[in-house]
């Protein structure tokens, strides 16, 4: 058994792999002992069939299953010895050879790129501040008074925040066309479900209330036949409903969770509630910055091999997530390139950060993970129990080891970057898409 090896680009390796042919007949004996063993051939009893009926019902298979135990062997031996870190798994490739006492492959694989973590004295990162007040809690409020709005008939014209259902047709030279029409369709004015010059003519109008006017779509609409183009549209409003939004009362309180219809009590639980989530989302803000920041610091190669495997994941992901809202996922293929770039930052930001956590040593600690457990625990009726959830199985605590090293990491950064603190909008922070 003999290794060589070649380099055949940054990350890409190649290995000459040797196997004596008499090595691997020497291990196929017994192999076919073995199986011969529970073989069963008409005339012959159990363990008693003629070694020749073994070897040629079962050459082949065993001659495979040998050659590729060597060659794992020969392969593990090699990398060892060459002190090689392999990303995914090696490609074998037979090679073109006159030997009669060797088979020769070429094991094709990668490997992890080596690199010392990069300089992020230049990195600007802002570090968004708000803190919470008496004005952001009663917005809070606000929307969730609005989350469980109710809605009355109302004896006049349709204003913005009303419910109206309404009858439409759409006519594009007098002819129908396809999505322009529906029955009984109900929507809020205001809150962007059609486009505003539609509203715009809705409103005004009383329940029973007909009318007839002209729109004209936008030139980027997402139906192309009707970008750009003029059409007549006819409704008819069949309700027109005014929104009644809950007082902030003991009845309120108790619909928030709080049982004895405290409202004071409901208020500090809304403020402690806020108080995480803006917390949570300034943290997500300014890991997204440091994220970007490492990323630009180490210009790294990655291994394609991850890459394909992160792909892969996610792709099967997407389809769990599919079946999980009832959609079937066979009914939409999911093709690997959606998810390459996405695939490409995530298996990037890996090895950075690995790097950087071994260089630094920024492994989460035991006290460290226990506080995040608790915060994320104090939010439930029962913080005792969510605690002893999370720490009944390893695979759990884990998920918050990782979030505990991101957030090692994030300290980290900022004591290397530039940082400024810039005062953010409670509307624009809580506003802002989380991933």
């Amino acid at each position: 058994m003999e290794a060589t090896t070649a380099q055949a680009n940054e990350l890409e390796r190649r290995i000459d792999l040797s196997i004596a042919i008499a090595d691997v007949e020497k291990e196929m004996e017994p192999r076919l002992k073995r199986m011969g063993r529970n073989m069963k051939v008409p005339g012959f009893r159990p363990g008693k069939v003629p070694f020749a009926m073994v070897k040629q019902q079962y050459g082949d298979q065993a001659r495979h299953e040998v050659l590729s135990e060597q060659l794992d062997r020969a392969f593990g031996t090699a990398v060892t010895e060459q002190k090689l870190l392999v990303a995914g798994y090696p490609r074998l490739e037979p090679k073109a050879t006159e030997s009669t006492t060797h088979i020769e492959f070429t094991a094709v694989f990668e490997v992890y790129p080596e690199f010392v973590p990069g300089d992020l004295s230049a990195a600007e990162i802002e570090r968004p501040l708000l803190e919470v007040g008496a004005a952001e809690i009663e917005k809070t409020l606000d929307i969730l008074r609005k989350q469980r709005v109710r809605y009355d008939n109302a004896e006049r014209g349709a204003e913005k925040e009303d419910r109206v259902v309404i009858d439409f047709t759409g006519k594009k030279d007098g002819v129908a066309f396809a999505g322009g029409s529906a029955t009984d369709y109900p929507f809020v004015l205001g809150q962007g479900m059609m486009l505003p010059d539609f509203e715009t003519a809705v409103e005004g109008c009383k329940a029973g209330e007909s009318k007839t006017f002209d729109l004209t779509f936008p030139e980027d609409y997402h139906a192309k036949d009707l970008a750009g183009q003029t059409v007549q549209f006819e409704i008819t409003v069949k309700q027109v409903q005014a929104p009644r939004l809950p007082e902030i009362d003991a009845d309120f309180a108790k619909q928030m969770g709080v049982a004895d219809g405290d409202v004071e009590k409901m208020r500090a639980e809304v403020e402690a509630n806020l108080k995480r989530e803006v917390k949570r989302r300034i943290e997500a803000r300014l890991k997204d910055q440091v994220m970007d920041a490492l990323l630009k610091a180490n210009p790294i190669a990655i291994p394609n091999a991850l890459v394909d495997m992160e792909i892969q994941r996610l792709m099967q992901a997407a389809r769990q997530d599919m079946e999980q809202r009832g959609m079937k996922a066979k009914d939409m293929p999911l093709q690997p390139e959606w998810f390459a770039e996405n695939a490409k930052r995530r298996v990037t930001l890996g090895l950075i950060l690995a790097e950087v956590v071994k260089t630094e040593n920024l492994q989460a600690k035991p006290e460290q993970v226990r506080a995040m457990v608790e915060d994320m625990a104090a939010s439930y009726e029962q913080p005792e129990e969510v605690i002893r959830w999370y720490y009944a199985q390893p695979q759990r605590l884990s998920d918050v080891e990782g979030v505990a090293i991101e957030s090692n990491v994030v300290e980290w950064v900022l004591g290397k970057a530039k940082v400024t603190d810039k005062a953010v909008a409670f509307d624009e922070l809580m506003s802002q898409q989380q991933q």
